[in-house]
């Protein structure tokens, strides 16, 4: 369905799944492209988009039956034309709604679920800390303390997506009590809760990153999240949402690719289309290439979720190879454009910038490519 699908992998689809694919293909080509660049170059949200991304009616497609690999190609179209749109929504479709769905009680699920697919309410994620990175789970400082039917919250947040603007935070924090980390739903208005705006980034610009600060916060037990006991419950989102981010990787680098191949048929050098360069030719190929394998191992990775059959090493080795693969694919974007691939104007500058962010954030490649060691030698190597 799209140029860079060259071995025609959306066909897998259904006649349904490829006409609500259509309808965000052509959301993000008729309202989201015409302002990416803007919203991107001054670090501003496109919150009047959000009414109308609603209507898409793809918020929570995994919790109402649909198969991954939909879910799987909207994340490929979102970042195909604008990776900064698609973190906003893996955060509050993936990571928030999918920690509420998963681990949430059936009158939680019930209270925020609905709303949250409206997009009435929108959701955040936050675990990543100040001081903290790759070992999250043994360095979580934020601290959870229970007096009564509350909880109290104490300590940092960074790089939360969406939490300047978010009605629904889903915070992860370490009981007092037991030393076991907990999630708690904050919601907007919270006292005690700040979320300031990080400055000067240059990748995901449009997405909303925040340093959160939690003093004395307040939050009822009936915000707790009750199938949230201990780390292994937050491992158990991010693996979901890991395989989320390969599938946004595989769309950042098809739209680098399109991207080159339309330049590269209408820049004209020594007379004719840079396209009939047999250099240029080949980088397209390598582009291509990265592409197509990667398309090939998340819509392997969609059908083994849907069996039910999905495991750590599956999503991690899906997010470290498909992220590599898009910083090797958007970087020959860019030299087959020259100079004008750093400017947003020719519209590679976003993919060549995003991709860095995509590369780090849900686990670093050290970090995916040790526990896919791991899972292949039955020997841990983390310390």
């Amino acid at each position: 369905m799209t140029t860079g699908d060259f071995y025609d992998y959306a066909d897998l689809l259904d006649g349904t799944e490829k006409e609500i694919l259509l309808r965000v293909r052509e959301f993000m080509a008729d309202q989201v492209a015409p302002v990416a660049d803007e919203m991107w170059t001054h670090a501003r949200f496109p919150h009047h988009l959000i009414p109308e991304l609603a209507k898409l009616d793809v918020a929570g497609l995994p919790y109402r039956g649909a198969r991954s690999l939909l879910t799987g190609f909207v994340v490929l179209e979102m970042n195909r034309v604008d990776p900064s749109i698609g973190t906003f929504f893996g955060v509050h479709n993936g990571l928030a709604m999918g920690s509420i769905d998963r681990l949430g009680s059936a009158e939680q699920r019930e209270r925020w679920l609905p709303p949250m697919a409206a997009m009435e309410k929108i959701g955040a994620f936050a675990l990543t800390e100040p001081e903290g990175g790759s070992d999250v789970a043994a360095g979580l400082r934020t601290t959870a303390r229970r007096e009564g039917d509350t909880w109290v919250l104490n300590g940092a947040k960074r790089w939360i997506g969406n939490a300047t603007f978010a009605d629904l935070i889903v915070v992860w924090a370490k009981d007092e009590a037991d030393g076991q980390v907990k999630g708690f739903v904050v919601e907007k208005g919270t006292p005690g809760f700040t979320a300031t705006r990080i400055e000067n980034k240059i990748a995901l610009r449009t997405v909303q990153n925040a340093d959160v600060t939690l003093t004395d916060c307040p939050v009822p037990e009936t915000n707790r999240l009750q199938g949230a006991g201990s780390f292994r419950d937050t491992s158990a989102i991010l693996r979901q949402t890991r395989g989320g981010v390969a599938w946004q990787a595989v769309g950042c680098m098809t739209g680098a690719y399109e991207t080159a191949l339309a330049y590269a048929g209408e820049r004209e050098q020594f007379g004719r289309p840079i396209a009939g360069f047999q250099l240029v030719q080949d980088l397209l190929v390598r582009m291509l290439g990265n592409v197509t394998c990667s398309l090939g191992m998340v819509v392997r990775l969609a059908q083994l979720q849907d069996a039910g059959v999905y495991r750590d090493e599956h999503s991690a080795m899906a997010k470290a190879f498909c992220t590599a693969r898009m910083r090797e694919a958007v970087g020959w974007g860019r030299e087959i454009m020259g100079g004008n691939g750093i400017v947003l104007d020719y519209g590679m500058g976003r993919f060549v910038a995003d991709s860095e962010a995509i590369y780090s954030y849900e686990g670093t490649r050290e970090i995916n490519s040790l526990i896919v060691g791991r899972a292949i030698t039955g020997i841990g190597a983390f310390v």
